[in-house]
């Protein structure tokens, strides 16, 4: 690859030094990594790089062409957005992570491979789960342990899919899979979904996201699931089931953040709402669906980045982030809430804002291939967003009942960052067509008609007029919603309590019997040269083991010497059995 500098390094590599600079010197190179990774994707040329053979299959390190091409395009101005919001930090480590997720991130996006897809994927998974151990604190820190059980299952599941789609096909390369969908196809989906935050795959976004540090949070709304939506646009363009997974998704997201009381638990939902619509654009498949999809990824990145952006900086002066603790800001945080709007105004679709003209080549896919629900169903979800997002939550946080709270504007560099993200929203939403160049099809849609504009104003309005008129009954309350996230709580309790409980106990009574009866009775018949039936004497001992339970007893301990080892024979015993079953069986 000499004539091609691969941007994941540029972060990756660039993130080693960071821990060894201070003060000024710092903050230059912090800014200096994602402005190269800029100018490195807007010169770089379509085609593969870094070909290779491994283990017998083609690998392709980076394949640049104009889907991959226009996602790292915003990656890396999100990079450098993001990286003026946390100039301020004093400590290197959630530097050092967010550039290592970033350049996880573009790697996933110019792999050629399933097997490159991989390496960096997982690299996804373990520098932003950092984000939230971060923050600190009991409920962060089992956060990002949940966040990081979900996704290496995950991880699992789809190296799994990869192992058997290359079983099944003999390529490993990334595109759009043909033919039936196998068990590898199937598998590699379940993966992807599972990173687009595809209900009831979920709830590990808005567990987490809600307790990262205030910088890491807005990283984290910028990455992961678009990502997967590229893998999905990637691989799985026009799959019909995607279309209903993603109207489930703008309808689930806009349903839970009507529940929420948490202000970047709401926004982590408008997440998986937003999301909704690029994976319906997607299963679309249309060209005018997937340029939607795509586009509206863009502008995700950059609204709801500002949307976080605004809520962290709340959080930051304030301490506090619940909405029935809120209220009042305007007056002492102006600039935060005007900049913090122009977000709201983005993702709702209004007019001169940039999801007016990404949001609605979605819709008009949708009704172009003659899909009436689908666009009924975006629509609704598209409502609730300015209802929820871009009225509701401003209102109990800037607004509403005074708390008389102790506040000021976030650091500059907070602003500033802000500032660039709110600039963008606007450019985009004036300015469209420069977007529309980077798609991956040509751009046959003008979201600016009479027609378009009365519509969304008119929809706008009406739920305007709905917030006023039914304010009352939108007052949060300090609840707290049952997720899907629940199953795996409490199945997570109930498996602890049995290894701790019923097979510790059973384990235990075991090794007792063991001790002192099984093992000095194969002891004494080894020296005398004795052959017993050791499925005889197993069932003895577990036998007397349950016999033990029921009656509460316990023998005395012998010979633990004797037990390590029988234990180890055992051990090996069952690996060399599962090797040599292994060997015969292929």
């Amino acid at each position: 690859m000499t004539d091609f500098i691969h941007p994941a390094l540029l972060f990756i590599l660039g993130a080693l030094p960071i821990p060894f600079l201070r003060g000024s010197i710092r903050k230059a190179y912090l800014l200096l990594i994602p402005a190269l990774a800029i100018l490195a994707v807007v010169t770089m040329q379509p085609g593969n790089y870094g070909a290779a053979s491994f283990l017998g299959q083609q690998i392709h390190v980076a394949k640049v062409d104009k889907l991959s091409s226009v996602f790292a395009t915003v990656f890396t101005i999100m990079a450098l957005i993001g990286t003026v919001y946390a100039l301020h930090l004093p400590r290197p480590g959630q530097h050092v992570a967010a550039l290592v997720y970033v350049g996880s991130a573009i790697g996933v996006v110019f792999a050629g491979d399933y097997l490159t897809l991989y390496l960096f994927w997982e690299g996804m998974a373990f520098a932003s789960a950092y984000l939230v151990f971060a923050q600190g604190g009991r409920q962060a820190i089992s956060a990002g342990f949940r966040y990081l059980m979900v996704h290496i299952t995950g991880g699992v599941v789809l190296l799994g899919g990869i192992i058997l789609y290359g079983l099944s096909t003999g390529s490993l390369l990334l595109g759009p899979v043909g033919g039936g969908m196998g068990a590898g196809a199937y598998l590699i989906l379940a993966g992807f979904l599972l990173n687009a935050a595809v209900p009831p795959l979920n709830a590990w976004l808005t567990d987490a996201y809600p307790e990262a540090t205030v910088t890491g949070a807005v990283f984290m709304s910028a990455f992961t699931t678009k990502t997967a939506v590229y893998v999905l646009a990637r691989a799985f363009p026009g799959t019909e089931l995607l279309v209903w997974l993603g109207i489930a998704m703008a309808l689930y997201g806009v349903i839970y953040a009507v529940l929420e009381n948490d202000c970047r638990r709401l926004l982590a939902y408008h997440i998986v709402s937003q999301v909704g619509y690029m994976v319906a654009g997607v299963g679309i498949g249309t060209e005018m669906a997937v340029n939607g999809a795509t586009s509206h990824a863009f502008a995700h990145i950059l609204y709801k980045a500002l949307l976080f952006m605004g809520a962290g900086a709340v959080i930051y002066v304030t301490g506090r982030r619940k909405l029935t603790d809120l209220g009042g800001l305007y007056k002492t945080m102006p600039l935060t809430v005007a900049l913090y709007m122009v977000g709201a105004f983005a993702i709702s679709a209004f007019p001169f804002f940039s999801g007016f003209v990404t949001k609605s080549m979605v819709i008009a896919a949708a009704g172009q291939d003659h899909r009436a629900l689908v666009v009924l169903a975006l629509t609704m979800a598209s409502s609730g967003t300015f209802l929820h997002t871009g009225l509701k939550l401003p209102y109990y946080i800037f607004f509403g009942t005074d708390r008389k709270l102790e506040a000021r504007e976030p650091p500059r560099n907070m602003l500033v960052a802000m500032g660039l993200a709110a600039v963008l929203c606007i450019a985009i939403g004036v300015f469209p067509q420069p977007l529309y160049a980077l798609l991956p099809y040509p751009v046959d849609f003008e979201p600016y008609t009479g027609l378009h504009v009365t519509e969304s104003l008119g929809v706008l309005m009406f739920t305007a007029f709905g917030f006023v008129l039914f304010l009352r009954a939108l007052d949060p309350e300090n609840t707290i919603s049952i997720d899907t996230d629940w199953f795996y709580r409490k199945g997570g309790r109930v498996f602890m309590w049995l290894a701790e409980r019923p097979l510790a106990r059973y384990e235990k009574a075991v090794s007792d019997v063991s001790e002192t009866a099984a093992l000095p009775l194969l002891y004494g018949a080894a020296r005398a040269g004795l052959r017993i039936d050791l499925t005889v004497v197993d069932a003895v001992v577990n036998g007397v083991a349950r016999s033990i339970l029921r009656g509460g007893g316990r023998l005395r301990q012998l010979q633990t010497g004797v037990v390590t080892h029988y234990v180890l024979a055992m051990i090996v015993g069952v690996i060399a059995a599962t090797a040599i079953f292994a060997v015969a069986w292929r």
